[in-house]
């Protein structure tokens, strides 16, 4: 912890608690984490670009689709932690959080963290030059749909923030790409997925049902 330089970027901060829920409304876990106030930043002084790492509805339904007419195994994965892979290029300095002041000293970032604007791009960017390393390509029509070609066919990933979808007509492939994302992130395999994105999703023999 230091104290900022008068031209640093500073912003508040504070504690965030939400629920996660199954998909009977259950409750599954209770989160909490840090979160900056974003809000408090202001555009062209602590922030100069606004990014959102969503993939479009229309692809992830062609998605399901495509898994369905061409019988291939679906996979959902969740990134811990995600914004935290971003690595920051600014020098951004956040006031300690209320209830939480160890001294009267700003805190420095090196990596993203929830709520600042800077997050979703640094951290988009991390993923994006990690999974090139195994020859993923980002898809024209939607950047955050990705392809990579094999010898034994092909594995299609959709990113939606810090959940995944994967699928593909290589199985190989898919078990490969999943032990990549473990060794290079902090990863949840929830297998074939039931909940995503507020929808639950019922799989049957030659259908998906969604439902929300």
């Amino acid at each position: 912890m230091v104290s900022a330089p008068t031209d640093a970027i500073v912003v508040d901060c504070h504690w965030v608690f939400t629920l996660k829920y199954r998909p009977d409304e259950s409750v599954d876990r209770y989160k909490v984490r840090l979160m900056v106030k974003d809000y408090t930043q202001t555009y062209g002084i602590d922030c100069f670009e606004t990014f959102s790492s969503v993939a479009r509805m229309n692809s992830i339904r062609i998605l399901f689709s495509i898994v369905i007419n061409l019988s291939w195994t679906l996979f959902q994965l969740d990134v811990k932690n995600a914004f935290l892979n971003g690595d920051l290029q600014e020098k951004v300095y956040i006031e300690q959080p209320p209830c939480y002041v160890a001294q009267r000293v700003k805190v420095c970032l090196k990596k993203a963290i929830y709520g600042l604007k800077q997050s979703l791009r640094v951290r988009f960017e991390k993923f994006s030059l990690t999974i090139s390393g195994i020859s993923f390509h980002r898809y024209h029509s939607d950047h955050f749909v990705f392809v990579r070609r094999t010898k034994s066919g092909v594995v299609v990933l959709i990113i939606y923030i810090d959940d995944i979808l994967l699928t593909g007509s290589d199985s190989a492939g898919l078990l490969e790409t999943i032990k990549y994302f473990k060794r290079h992130f902090v990863i949840k395999d929830m297998g074939h997925p039931k909940y995503f994105l507020k929808i639950e999703v019922a799989h049957q023999k030659y259908s998906v049902l969604l439902y929300q």
